[in-house]
């Protein structure tokens, strides 16, 4: 199976930044295409997006200013699967990408990630009061995932506190 290639580009908006690749994602070649994953529709909801995209159409978000990464690179079936090891190696990876495309914001896809990233213990959704990397605001939602069991309400407020901070950003 290859690598899911980056979306990235140089000053965007927002950076999304998820664990790493699910399996159907891996097949496809496409961000955030499990079945349950409720990434697309959570952009559309939000106004994030002008209508929900299909995970084919994850190239669109450059279109938008937005990008989309993953701290790990290997496709797993949940995230438990992941070693301490590979959070550190994609850590390292991720913030040399962060520092060199810049993005506005980073809005990490589940707190476990930011977790890792950042070795903080206590995170909670939303804006983060300090940066990892310098002139990058952090934003935390939780995981889009199927498997996450947090309310969907939950999670779209998340994502309708991002769209008003892009808005409130001078771009």
């Amino acid at each position: 199976m290859d690598l899911l290639p980056d979306i990235i580009d140089h000053n965007l908006k927002v950076v999304f930044i998820g664990y790493n690749p699910g399996m159907k994602t891996a097949e496809t070649g496409h961000h955030y295409a499990g079945p349950s994953n409720g990434f697309w529709k959570l952009l559309y909801e939000s106004r994030l997006t002008p209508y929900r995209f299909k995970p084919e159409e994850d190239r669109k978000l450059l279109e938008l200013g937005y990008g989309s990464t993953n701290i790990v690179s290997r496709p797993t079936k949940s995230a438990s699967e992941i070693k301490k090891e590979e959070f550190r190696e994609g850590s390292d990876r991720l913030k040399t990408l962060l520092q060199l495309y810049k993005p506005k914001i980073a809005c990490y896809m589940g707190i476990g990630v930011y977790r890792m990233f950042t070795g903080t213990k206590v995170v909670n959704p939303g804006r983060q009061e300090k940066s990892e990397v310098s002139g990058i605001v952090d934003y935390v939602c939780s995981s889009p995932s199927g498997l996450n069991r947090m309310p969907y309400d939950q999670q779209l407020n998340c994502f309708k506190g991002l769209k008003k901070l892009i808005d409130s950003l001078d771009f």
